[in-house]
């Protein structure tokens, strides 16, 4: 993989967030999932990274932040209670662990979000990742994974006022052939890699222009049902035991 020789000079501060009150899947974030918890995945993949600066927790659970230590994860702070709710948004967080540090002095070039309910990153993604944006000069840039060709944007409908279906995309006639289809893509939430810049200037994750990774299909779950859960079990059986 190529990492740009000017990486070496970026500051990049990795945010893994992770609060307590789970309701879908109570206490997820430190559940055991094949006999480590969930956390523990997220942390090993920023530990693999070359890139990353600094690598810290935002936590409001004191049971979270003891098992986040023992996993050697960085807890420079407890996230406030107000910016943990069920509806907190994510912005604010990522602000919050900001201003921590630049009242320290220390300030960095990008953050990368890094969830806790997509713990399955390949070897190597969140390098892919900051080397991608680096080279494409991007505010923002996330992981996706396609989307399957029957939800693909062309192929979705919404209703007007009078109660009629029209294209999603606004275009008058539908694409008939799935070959013909653009790729669509969703995101699959493992990486959110954004300037600090737009972050703090233009309070967004995106900014104006967005880059991207390709995830892995075969890994991806996203832990928000007891469903879920069960498939990360699969899924873990098949990509950390019988390997």
């Amino acid at each position: 993989m190529l990492i740009l020789n000017n990486s070496k000079d970026l500051k990049i501060l990795a945010i893994i967030p992770a609060r307590g009150g789970s309701k879908g899947i109570p206490g997820k974030n430190i559940k055991p999932l094949n006999g480590e918890p969930l956390l523990a995945y997220t942390v090993n993949s920023a530990k693999e990274s070359k890139l990353l600066t600094r690598t810290i927790l935002s936590s409001d659970d004191e049971d979270i932040i003891q098992v986040a230590k023992n996993l050697g994860l960085e807890v420079p702070f407890r996230r406030p209670s107000d910016l943990a709710t069920d509806h907190a948004p994510t912005l604010p967080t990522i602000i919050h662990a900001l201003n921590f540090f630049k009242k320290g002095g220390e300030e960095f070039d990008f953050v990368c979000l890094l969830q806790t309910t997509t713990p399955f990153r390949r070897k190597g993604l969140i390098d892919e990742a900051i080397t991608k944006i680096l080279e494409t000069g991007a505010d923002a840039l996330v992981s996706v994974l396609p989307v399957p060709h029957e939800f693909n944007p062309h192929w979705i409908f919404e209703s007007d006022q009078k109660g009629m279906l029209r294209i999603a995309t606004g275009e008058k006639e539908i694409i008939t052939r799935r070959q013909e289809l653009p790729t669509g893509y969703f995101r699959d939430g493992a990486i959110y890699l954004t300037k600090t810049s737009v972050l703090l200037e233009k309070s967004s994750l995106y900014g104006d222009n967005l880059a991207f990774v390709l995830g892995d299909l075969e890994r991806y779950v996203n832990l928000d049902t007891p469903k879920d859960w069960a498939l990360a079990e699969e899924l873990v059986t098949k990509l950390f035991t019988e390997s």
